[in-house]
């Protein structure tokens, strides 16, 4: 069979071709990337805040659908760095730029086209465009905006952006979305995948997510730290999963009840009061319960005195982000699990190379 008749065999007059490939979603802090990314996949793979700059690794949802795979890479704010840190997030942004099929640029409805959004477009524009003689950009590979937070605006208002939008950049195509509503994801998901080529699918239909569980872990705990501390605390938070310890068999001494993790030691050991520490032992029902998976967390902050307020009094904080934690954690170790969670010192840590690469910003 020649290559025109193979190319008939596997797809079907009628078919539509399968495509497949990498859709990079970039823009400022804070205009939703993460909150579209778990939008258009129907589950949380990446962590959200109102906070800027909560994003901190390269995360990859992977949205498999009857005709198509969208590897959606969900890329720290591009911003202008402060820190060695801020460095290394735009390092990985760039990482993340140079293997896309497709770009997804989002503008907040909310907000006024600013400095920050004009330094991104210079930007794809040096990477992925061309002037022809009249002056006019060509994109290599298509771009995407996708106008965010919709929900914030009237209809007159909608159209009055999505013609600022338009003036802007000279984008592929241009998509109006609320993804805290729901509104418009259908056309989202639709105009990014005829953005992708044909090709075969990338991943086992199964995987939504290409992050190690410890990853997944560490990023779920820090979400909820945000939450949790509202603005007592700046974004000198980071978190390590050391380690996921699944019982070996049944006879093994330890039972691994929550109670026995380290916020009460740790409370205990910044003048808490023991009171925290009984909240957490084990009940007579717990000592009776199957064998739990062990999941071993370190919280690095960057100054002794913001050690105590991870902690909180009493270990309040260290207590309610183990209940929110407790359910998508066991989902994600396959079983029930008992967290360690402990509180360490890494002075300007954002600043430091080598503490930047043994907390995994390499």
């Amino acid at each position: 069979m020649d290559a025109a008749g193979k190319a008939a065999a596997g797809n079907p007059a009628g078919t539509e071709p399968h495509r497949s490939g990498f859709v990079a979603v970039v823009g400022r802090p804070n205009v939703g990337k993460s909150t579209l990314i778990n939008a258009l996949m129907g589950t949380q793979v990446a962590i959200t805040s109102n906070r800027p700059e909560t994003t901190r690794k390269v995360i990859r949802g992977i949205l498999t659908l009857d005709n198509a795979q969208i590897v959606l890479v969900d890329t720290p704010g591009i911003h202008r760095p402060r820190t060695l840190l801020g460095q290394r997030l735009n390092d990985m942004v760039d990482a993340s730029l140079a293997d896309a099929d497709a770009i997804a640029f989002l503008l907040p409805a909310d907000q006024e086209i600013g400095p920050g959004d004009r330094r991104i477009l210079s930007r794809l524009r040096s990477q992925f465009a061309a002037k022809d003689d009249s002056g006019a950009w060509s994109w290599r590979v298509p771009v995407i905006g996708i106008l965010t937070k919709i929900d914030m605006l009237s209809r007159s208002q909608l159209m009055a952006k999505l013609v600022e939008i338009d003036q802007f950049a000279d984008f592929t195509d241009i998509v109006p979305v609320s993804a805290l509503d729901k509104d418009n994801m259908d056309e989202v998901q639709r105009v990014l995948v005829e953005a992708l080529p044909e090709g075969p699918q990338l991943y086992p239909t199964e995987q939504i997510s290409e992050e190690s569980k410890e990853s997944q872990i560490a990023e779920l705990v820090r979400g909820v730290m945000l939450e949790e501390l509202t603005d007592e605390l700046p974004h000198s938070l980071a978190v390590v999963v050391d380690s996921i310890d699944y019982p070996e068999d049944e006879d093994d001494e330890e039972n691994g009840g929550e109670g026995e993790d380290a916020a009460a030691d740790d409370a205990a050991s910044d003048g808490a009061t023991a009171d925290a520490a009984k909240q957490e032992q084990p009940t007579p029902e717990q000592t009776q319960a199957p064998r739990k998976a062990r999941v071993s967390i370190s919280i690095y902050v960057e100054r002794p005195s913001q050690k105590p307020i991870v902690i909180g009094h009493k270990a309040e904080h260290i207590v309610r982000v183990k209940k929110k934690l407790r359910t998508p954690i066991n989902r994600i170790v396959g079983m029930k699990s008992a967290m360690d969670i402990h509180v360490k010192v890494a002075k300007n840590w954002q600043s430091d190379p080598k503490k930047l690469d043994r907390l995994g910003f390499m």
